[in-house]
C-alpha cells in the first residue's frame, strides 16, 4: 500500500503524548496543556495522525520498530493488525463495550520489504487494521531499543508472499511474538541452497545482518531437486558456519510436507517427504549435519506430517491451496497459521527463546 493523504485522518480517542492531545470525553480531543515535545523528539515517535480507519502509514527509515496500540471503542470490537507485505503482526484482539486492550509488537522495516529478489515496497511502515469489527483507539510508533532478531532463511513456503491467497509462514510468525522480538523475513521464492548461497541479495545481505546473539531459522530443501547429497550437506553446513561466525544462533528446520497421500491415508512417499530425484532424503540430511553440528533443530517435517495425517484426505485441504490453486506445496493464511504455530511451539520447548516474548 502506499502512503496515504493527511486529509480527513482522523482524531485520536486515546491520549498518546506522540499526539500530543489528551481525551476531554468519549471521541473529544483538546489540546495537552504540557509543552509541546522538542523537534527531535517528535520525530521518533510516530500516532493516529498518520491514520485512517483501516491504514496507517509511518514515514520511518528502515530498522526495528515497537508498536503499541490501543484498541477497542464504544461497542464490542475484534481488531487485528497485519502490515508491510501481507504479514501478520497481531492476532485478533477481542475488547468489550467500552473497554480498551493495550498490545505491543515489533516490526521490522526494511527494503524491499518482502522477498529480497522481489519489489522495494512502499518506503516506510505501512499497518493494516482489520478484524471481524475492528477498532483502533490509539497507536504509537517508535523505535525498537535492544530488540532481540529472528532472520528466516528458506524459500516459497517460509517468505513474505507478495499476492493472496499464497502465505508463507513465515510471513504468519510475527503474531506468534511479542514486542522485544521481530521477524526478519529474508526467504525467496524459487530458492535452494545453492541459489541461496550464490545470490549477494539474499546470503550475501543476510549475513552481514546477524548480531550476536540473534537467532536465524534456515528452512530450504523445497528446490534442492537436483543437488546431489554431499553439495547438499555442505551447503547447510556453509550457512550454519556463516551464521556461527557473526555471532548468531543457527537453528536447522526440516522442510514442511506436501500434501501428497497415499492410497493408504499416509505421506510415506517421496514427493510429500521431500526425496529428490537423485534420491536425498532432505529431512534426514538436516536432521544429520543438526546432530552433527550440535545446532538447534525444528522438526517441521515431522511436526506437519503429522497433522496433516490427522486431518486426512479431506480436512488437510484447508492447510494448503489445494482448492484455490491445486497446489498441495503451498499454504493457505490459515495453513500458514498453523504451521507458524508449530514453530512458536517448537521454539518453546527447545528453549530457544524466553517464553516473555512469546504469544499464545
Amino acid at each position: 500500500m502506499g502512503p496515504l493523504s493527511r486529509t480527513g485522518r482522523r482524531v485520536a480517542s486515546v491520549a498518546l503524548a506522540a499526539a500530543g492531545v489528551l481525551v476531554a470525553g468519549a471521541g473529544t480531543a483538546v489540546p495537552a496543556p504540557a509543552a509541546p515535545l522538542h523537534p527531535h523528539e517528535r520525530q521518533r515517535s510516530w500516532g493516529l495522525a498518520d491514520c485512517t480507519a483501516a491504514t496507517c502509514h509511518f514515514d520511518v527509515p528502515p530498522g526495528t520498530y515497537d508498536v503499541r496500540v490501543v484498541l477497542g471503542g464504544d461497542a464490542a470490537s475484534r481488531t487485528a493488525i497485519g502490515g508491510e507485505t501481507r504479514r501478520a503482526l497481531l492476532p485478533e484482539t477481542a475488547a468489550g463495550s467500552g473497554e480498551r486492550v493495550v498490545r505491543s509488537f515489533t516490526v521490522d522495516v526494511r527494503t524491499p520489504e518482502g522477498e529480497p529478489t522481489g519489489a522495494d515496497g512502499t518506503p516506510g511502515l505501512d499497518l493494516a487494521v482489520g478484524g471481524a469489527a475492528p477498532a483502533l483507539a490509539g497507536i504509537r510508533v517508535t523505535p525498537a531499543r535492544h530488540a532481540r532478531q529472528i532472520l528466516l532463511i528458506g524459500d516459497s513456503t517460509v517468505c513474505d508472499q507478495p499476492v493472496d491467497p499464497y502465505t508463507g509462514w513465515g510471513q504468519r510468525l510475527p503474531r506468534y511474538l511479542r514486542r522485544g522480538v521481530s521477524v526478519a523475513n529474508h526467504a525467496d521464492s524459487g530458492e535452494s541452497t545453492v541459489s541461496y548461497l550464490a545470490d549477494q541479495r539474499l546470503w550475501g545481505t543476510v549475513r552481514p545482518l546477524i548480531r550476536p546473539g540473534d537467532l536465524v531459522l534456515v528452512q530450504l530443501a523445497h528446490n534442492d531437486k537436483t543437488t546431489d547429497a554431499d553439495t547438499y550437506r555442505s551447503n547447510l553446513q556453509a550457512l550454519v558456519r556463516g551464521v556461527r561466525a557473526q555471532g548468531g544462533r543457527p537453528v536447522l528446520v526440516t522442510p514442511i510436507v506436501r500434501r501428497w497421500f497415499n492410497a493408504d491415508g499416509t505421506l510415506d512417499n517421496d514427493t510429500a517427504l521431500l526425496v529428490n530425484g537423485l534420491g536425498v532424503d532432505h529431512p534426514a540430511v538436516v536432521r544429520s549435519v543438526a546432530t552433527d553440528a550440535r545446532v538447534p533443530l525444528i522438526d517441521l517435517t515431522a511436526r506437519t506430517k503429522a497433522l496433516v495425517e490427522s486431518l486426512g484426505v479431506e480436512g488437510s485441504k484447508a492447510l494448503y491451496l489445494t482448492d484455490d490453486k491445486r497446489d498441495n506445496t503451498h499454504t493457505s493464511a490459515y495453513g500458514a497459521d498453523v504451521y507458524a504455530g508449530l514453530v512458536r511451539d517448537a521454539l518453546a520447548a527447545r528453549d530457544l527463546l524466553p517464553a516473555r516474548y512469546l504469544r499464545p
